[in-house]
């Protein structure tokens, strides 16, 4: 039986206007016996045979002028009873107009007008609603016979109402029961589905008695905790969890149930948004002339589509990245036409290459995000970590300086916090070079660049960021990799890494290391725990947790301040100011002179007896160059 009904088809066209034919005649007798009270010998003698062939026959030129045939009668809706409406409408004119004809020709009509009336009226209940009933059948077909997937939708306002319809209007997907945090609405009704309440006991057994397969949460105001919360409680009892966009986002206007995804882990991990000055930020950026090295990257691209908002007058995007380079001004040529938008293929350690754009363009701002930040990536090939990230950012801030940049932000990490490996270590060098070249020029009025420094955790999504990968191993049966069972990390989302460079952009008054609030730090292994039981796995027994161990430089906790340093508070609460140790200008810029002379020497293990020098709290941990902390 089930196979039977699984295997029909669409009935042909011709089928449904036979049918709709056949309901328009029975229509017509039905009139004819109505308004000659079922007496045969007057219908016969009022020749109904005639009339019901001008209303099949006019019936049939209408059903194809309308198209009324032309809807799926399964999936009957409100514009097929507009389109069978119209249809009656027009063969009661016809016919009426027929009449009249006849009328003034032979003084005779040929169908009573109180049949047609009633025709009019019995005709489209008959063609609405037998469709009507066959939508209900396969609608009772799904819910009765096949096995449905059973459906709680957390929020019962407009947005869960419209999810519930378009769920119940998605084969073999059923919704039977709302949640609610609002008591106002628990115990309610809503579309013939009971409201429940959302607490975490109440929510507990509604799965379970329901039986339910999936949530769909649909509330935009749901804090983060609880969002986890009601995570948690589905992973429990291994129901999947889907998230509804935002409005703004629905397809022309409307949702679809492909637009339902599935939760992303992304969505569990980050803090509760932070709101910043907005106003101050586009009073800095109107009509100015940025600059963003590193602009096809995760940082760099997100600081382009932010900063497009805000109406500068020019952005200038540069990488070494070519075909990310071309999707990054593409994507954001498309948000605001106005502003003037340049691509340049460039290597920021190449000295005549930069100079020359910043001639050309004369920035306003610049944003530098252009680094090397893989950390065993690094530790093997340090003399690039010094290359890019030391002697990059060197030349960028020099340049920034004599073509007069008004404010130089530079993007750091908090990898440079008491660094144990290369990557980090030259990262804190470029932070030490920017903020004595700042002070340097306020000691001698040599310049009137502000540099700014902005150190970040992890950012969610990143290219090459732990939450990729997992995606990608557990997409493929496993086993995910995880280096050390207590390893953690900070996390934070790119678009609010990126607010915070525009924010310190704008509160930078020069020599600043600005520090955000990333929240409690994660485990790693915990993280990969939940992004397989959201998959709808189970750790150990369908996907293998490994662990690889520490790899080289890397440090099982990251720090977002060294203990020497102290902070001081900001007009925000969560952006603090990290105060650290200062170096002159001199004694900084002999160092990477040194730096220079020995990249091309390519003597790493010099190289990096000199970084360790210079930041005495650089420390390797399983490194090959842990001899030289001997």
């Amino acid at each position: 039986m089930v196979q039977l009904i699984k295997n029909l088809r669409i009935l042909p066209r011709w089928v449904i206007i036979f049918i709709d034919l056949f309901f328009i005649a029975f229509s017509t007798i039905l009139a004819y016996l109505l308004r000659f009270n079922f007496s045969i010998a007057e219908l016969n003698a009022n020749n109904y045979w005639e009339g019901v062939a001008l209303y099949a026959g006019f019936g049939l030129l209408s059903i194809l002028l309308t198209n009324s045939y032309k809807g799926i009668i399964r999936y009957t809706g409100i514009e097929d009873g507009s389109r069978i409406f119209y249809m009656v409408v027009l063969n009661m004119v016809l016919v009426s107009i027929t009449n009249l004809i006849l009328f003034y020709n032979i003084q005779q009509n040929l169908i009573p007008y109180s049949v047609i009336l009633i025709t009019f009226l019995s005709s489209f209940l008959f063609l609405f609603n037998y469709r009507l009933l066959v939508k209900y059948i396969f609608s009772y077909y799904k819910q009765a016979i096949l096995k449905n997937f059973r459906v709680l939708i957390f929020g019962a306002g407009q947005t869960g109402i419209v999810t519930r319809h378009v769920i119940n209007s998605t084969p073999r997907m059923q919704v039977v029961g709302f949640l609610e945090d609002d008591g106002y609405k628990v115990g309610k009704v809503l579309d013939g589905i009971k409201i429940f309440d959302a607490k975490a006991a109440i929510v507990n057994r509604v799965i379970a008695d329901l039986g339910v397969d999936e949530l769909v949460i649909t509330a935009k105001e749901l804090s983060l905790e609880r969002k986890n919360e009601l995570v948690d409680i589905c992973i429990q009892h291994k129901v999947k969890v889907r998230t509804v966009p935002p409005v703004g986002k629905w397809v022309r206007g409307e949702l679809s149930f492909s637009q339902i995804k599935e939760i992303n882990i992304e969505e569990l991990l980050g803090r509760e948004s932070i709101r910043l000055d907005n106003e101050k930020v586009e009073k800095d950026l109107l009509g100015k002339c940025v600059l963003i090295t590193g602009a096809a990257g995760s940082i760099g691209s997100e600081i382009a589509r932010q900063v497009i908002h805000f109406k500068p007058d020019r952005v200038v995007l540069v990488d070494q990245a070519e075909s990310p380079l071309y999707d990054v001004e593409r994507e954001i040529r498309l948000v605001n036409s106005q502003v003037k938008i340049s691509a340049h293929l460039a290597d920021i350690t190449v000295a005549e290459r930069v100079d020359h754009l910043f001639q050309e363009f004369a920035p306003d701002l610049v944003y530098h995000a252009a680094a090397y930040k893989h950390v065993p990536m690094m530790e093997s090939n340090p003399s690039e970590a010094v290359t890019c990230n030391i002697l990059g950012t060197k030349l960028l801030a020099d340049l920034a300086v004599r073509h007069k940049v008004k404010k130089f932000v530079m993007i750091s990490t908090d990898k440079a916090v008491n660094p144990t490996n290369v990557m980090g270590c030259s990262k804190r060098i470029a932070e030490i070079y920017v903020q004595s070249l700042n002070n340097y020029q306020e000691s001698t009025n040599m310049g009137q660049t502000a540099f700014v420094t902005t150190r970040f955790g992890n950012v969610l999504g990143s290219n090459g960021s732990v939450i990729p990968l997992f995606k990608s191993q557990i997409k493929e049966g496993g086993p995910v990799t995880v280096t050390h069972p207590d390893i953690s990390r900070y996390f934070m989302t790119i678009p609010e890494a990126c607010q915070l460079v525009l924010e310190a952009g704008t509160m930078g008054r020069g020599g600043e290391i600005f520090i955000f609030d990333m929240g409690k730090s994660i485990k790693i292994l915990d993280l990969a725990n939940k992004m397989i039981r959201l998959s709808g796995l189970e750790p150990e027994r369908d996907i293998k947790i490994v662990f690889t161990g520490i790899r080289e430089g890397e440090k099982l906790f990251e720090e977002l301040l060294a203990t020497s340093e102290n902070t001081l508070p900001t007009h925000h609460p969560k952006i603090l100011i990290g105060k650290v140790k200062e170096y002159s200008y001199e004694e900084i810029n002999n160092y990477i002179e040194l730096f220079d002379d020995l990249v091309y020497d390519k003597n790493e293990l010099k190289m990096v007896a000199l970084m360790k020098e210079l930041v005495p709290e650089y420390r390797s941990n399983y490194s090959r160059y842990e001899v030289l902390d001997k």
